[in-house]
């Protein structure tokens, strides 16, 4: 080298394992991202529950026909499979959600509120939520329906008793 070009010196320094690492840090890997804020709405399905959801930027309050989560959902199970979708894109507390919800059992309905917010939240911000909530399952409607009965059995699949003589 010539004596009037710089050189750039990277520093390396030895941990108590005897390996160098950089004094840059890197971006830790499971940082927020940072995703658009903005309202939006959808309707989630499930059985015959039938949710419609809107999102609007907030301190996370949940409303759901006119009744905080706890109260309409006691059951933590319920609150826990509601509240999915903001766990999974990281985003707990910056949305108030206000619902309308009928149709079905309880269970149901947790289902389709769950289905609700994740669209919601696709609908946000796409390029951002869309692949975490896919791969957790979240943006998939779940198709099972109640089958129908069918002529001469007493239920979808059970028969009368039968008699050989």
């Amino acid at each position: 080298m010539t004596e009037n070009s710089t050189e750039v010196e990277e520093t390396f320094e030895t941990n108590e394992q005897g390996v160098a690492y950089s004094s840059e840090s890197a971006p830790a890997a499971d940082a927020p991202v940072n995703s658009t804020i903005a309202p939006s709405a959808a309707t989630g399905r499930r059985k015959q529950a039938v949710a419609r959801v809107r999102i609007v930027p907030g301190t996370g309050n949940w409303t759901v026909n006119g009744r905080a989560l706890d109260s309409y959902f006691p059951n933590k199970l319920h609150q826990q499979v509601v509240n999915e979708p903001f766990v999974t894109t990281q985003l707990e507390g910056r949305f108030d959600v206000i619902a309308r919800v009928h149709g079905g059992g309880i269970t149901g309905q947790a289902g389709a509120l769950r289905l609700g917010v994740a669209r919601a939240l696709n609908a946000v911000d796409i390029d951002a939520n869309r692949a975490v909530l896919k791969k957790a399952g979240l943006l998939t409607r779940d198709a099972r329906v109640i089958e129908r009965k069918k002529a001469g059995l007493k239920k979808a699949r059970k028969a009368p008793q039968f008699s050989k003589r």
